[in-house]
């Protein structure tokens, strides 16, 4: 028996001690742990990281004593045992090793590494310590859906933004231009991933034509994911009607008028006519496209001329106010023959007057390469009101002079009246027939009459 046991003696002095190792790391795991604290030889950190990233887990002795420093995996597997690995898991590599500290690295780091790392130092009694990896994972799609490819203006539209497969879940936020807008949010769990999915309901104008909508996600495991989809709205015609000649000053008599219309839609106006509003367009006035032409202007010629460009979305307009003047006339007015009103409410709340504005080209569109010089004069009302209006406040002048005149007249005649009748009111008496009351005949009155031709010279009347 005592040369059965040598053998096996031999070789665990021999081979047999890696046998023995096993048994040993096994104890040595089920040895008392110690609770973290302040108190603590040990030192660790927590580690935070990205998946497919590299772990780095530190133990460090504060006062080394030479004692065996291991790490264990959240299984309590010992990953390593002072610079030896136990565990055959080659992603585990060590980084450095002393008395004072075993750091180990764990490359490829997924969602199944994540968990409490144990540290452990064998004194007496022993003491041990965790540090924790967490693993982020970034969303691994970032999709936008829109409801509608083509929108038409003052449509509301909406647009979904769903990030997929993340860990913890994304905020998402919305951007138009660079002017955040506010969305709704909603979270799905599955397994240990989150999917948030973001709604944004928009009302579009022309002025969102080309402008990107952009998702923008708040992750800690990236940055600056984002993607984003160019709006696409259609909208009627922005018209605009500009004077080529004169360019400036007053529309005489006999003088030529070139009007020039400008219209901006999208689609492109297809159609696009001059008309005069409420007459008949005059037989001498050339149109030839956007171009109107009136070569001899003449009193007849005053009206307002139209200029209207329609789509497929709907048809706007806009208005020249024509007034001729004297060839005489040397004043310019402080208005001219624009004028240019929303053709409805939608164009009134966007702020949308023709004339005033150009819309933003779209995709593939250039920009008008016309200054807007005569942008203001779109506003200003028509010039034949103000003459009008002269001629109104003339014409009540006079008025107004004869009545005050006749006025003054009649009371100067009622007073002279008053003061006629004034001085002639009263009963008169006279002494012609004094003494012919007793007279038999009518001569006989004459000659007895105290006041007879005898005495015709004494007799006299005096009227104040």
């Amino acid at each position: 028996m005592a040369g059965r046991a040598q053998p096996s003696g031999t070789a665990g002095s021999g081979g047999g001690a890696p046998g023995l190792l096993p048994l040993l790391l096994l104890l040595l795991s089920a040895a008392a742990i110690i609770p973290r604290g302040d108190g603590q030889n040990l030192v660790t950190e927590d580690v935070t990281v990205v998946e497919g990233d590299v772990a780095t887990i530190s133990c460090r002795v504060k006062n080394s004593d030479d004692s065996v420093i291991q790490l264990l995996n959240p299984n309590r597997q010992t990953i390593y045992f002072r610079d030896f690995r136990p565990l055959k898991d080659s992603r585990f590599q060590l980084v450095n090793f002393s008395n004072s500290e075993l750091r180990v690295s764990l490359t490829n780091v997924s969602i199944s590494d994540e968990g409490r790392y144990f540290c452990q130092l064998y004194t007496d009694p022993p003491q041990e310590i965790y540090t924790t990896i967490t693993v982020l994972v970034p969303p691994r799609n970032l999709v936008i859906d829109i409801e509608k490819e083509t929108a038409v203006e003052g449509e509301e539209i909406e647009l979904n933004c769903t990030a997929m497969a993340s860990r913890p879940a994304t905020t998402i936020r919305w951007f138009k231009g660079n002017k955040e807008l506010t969305g709704k949010s909603e979270v799905e769990r599955w397994s240990d991933m989150y999917t948030v999915t973001s709604q944004l309901l928009l009302r579009v104008g022309r002025e969102d034509d080309g402008v990107p909508v952009i998702c923008l996600v708040d992750h800690p495991a990236v940055k600056d994911l984002q993607t984003q989809r160019y709006l696409e709205v259609m909208y009627k015609p922005q018209v605009r009607v500009s004077q080529n000649y004169p360019l400036q000053g007053l529309t005489r008599e006999g003088e030529p008028l070139e009007l020039t219309c400008t219209a901006f839609g999208k689609p492109q106006p297809t159609d696009m006519r001059w008309l005069r509003v409420d007459d008949e367009m005059p037989q001498h006035v050339v149109v030839s496209g956007s171009n109107l032409l009136i070569s001899n202007l003449n009193k007849t010629d005053n009206g307002t001329y139209r200029c209207e460009a329609s789509n497929a979305v709907g048809k706007s307009h806009a208005d020249y106010m024509l007034f001729v003047y004297d060839t005489t006339a040397t004043t310019e007015p402080a208005v001219h023959g624009f004028t240019q009103l929303p053709n409805s409410a939608e164009e009134l709340d966007y702020g949308d007057l023709s004339g005033t504005s150009v819309p933003p080209a779209a995709s593939g569109e250039a920009l008008p390469t016309e200054p807007l010089a005569n942008a203001s004069l779109a506003s200003r009302p028509d010039s034949r009101a103000g003459e009008e209006g002269a001629i109104r406040s003339v014409d009540h002048a006079v008025v107004g002079g004869v009545v005050a005149v006749v006025v003054f007249a009649m009371l100067c005649l009622l007073i002279i009246l008053g003061r006629y009748f004034a001085r002639h009111k009263g009963t008169y008496f006279t002494h012609e027939a004094k003494g012919a009351d007793d007279a038999a005949d009518a001569d006989t009155a004459i000659i007895n009459a105290e006041g007879g031709q005898n005495n015709s010279e004494e007799k006299k009347e005096y009227f104040i």
